[in-house]
């Protein structure tokens, strides 16, 4: 895997998100925050993150989603259960993934990251061909950016979130990431 200089991953599909703007600082790409989704909730392999990501969700298709109607979000990739990743923002860019978040002291932690949803939930493990992809999209934008530290969203926001939540294996990750060195 690669990043091109656009900051796209070649090879990936590419679904455009109007949910981005310019960063403020380009050349400051140093945090990469990992997430889970699954939309509805507990449901995998539809096409809400989809929608929720290109603002194409229907409030009517599903009770959850009326509390998500107006919600203008998304994060640079989404690894899907099945490993297909989903690249929806380049990395050049700023996307809306990360909220009100601080890390070590730098709040508004979108202009300086890229974040990395996986669709999953905070009740069930994730697939390992998740990992797979997560571990060659990692080394993908560590090759392209200088990434210094590597977070769940629950370390960015922990008031307000829990993802990836407690089946996501960070030592398995890690030490993957380790190996591929």
């Amino acid at each position: 895997m690669r990043i091109d200089a656009d900051g796209c991953l070649i090879h990936a599909r590419y679904i455009p998100s109007p949910n981005c703007d310019e960063r403020p600082d380009r050349n400051d790409i140093s945090l990469l925050v990992i997430h889970a989704i699954s939309l509805p909730p507990e449901e995998f392999g539809g096409e809400g993150v989809i929608e929720l990501f290109t603002n194409r969700i229907n409030p009517q298709a599903h009770p959850y989603y009326q509390a998500l109607a107006g919600l203008r979000v998304s994060s640079h990739f989404f690894i899907r259960r099945d490993g297909e990743i989903i690249q929806f923002v380049p990395c050049t860019l700023r996307a809306w993934h990360a909220g009100a978040s601080n890390w070590q002291g730098r709040t508004c932690c979108n202009d300086f990251s890229i974040g990395i949803e996986l669709e999953g939930s905070d009740n069930q493990p994730f697939e390992s061909i998740q990992y797979t992809r997560l571990v060659e999209l990692t080394r993908a934008i560590q090759a392209a950016y200088p990434i210094n530290d590597i977070v769940g969203h629950t370390d960015i926001a922990p008031q307000r979130k829990t993802d990836p939540g407690p089946y996501f294996d960070w030592q398995g990750y890690r030490e993957a990431l380790e190996a591929t060195r």
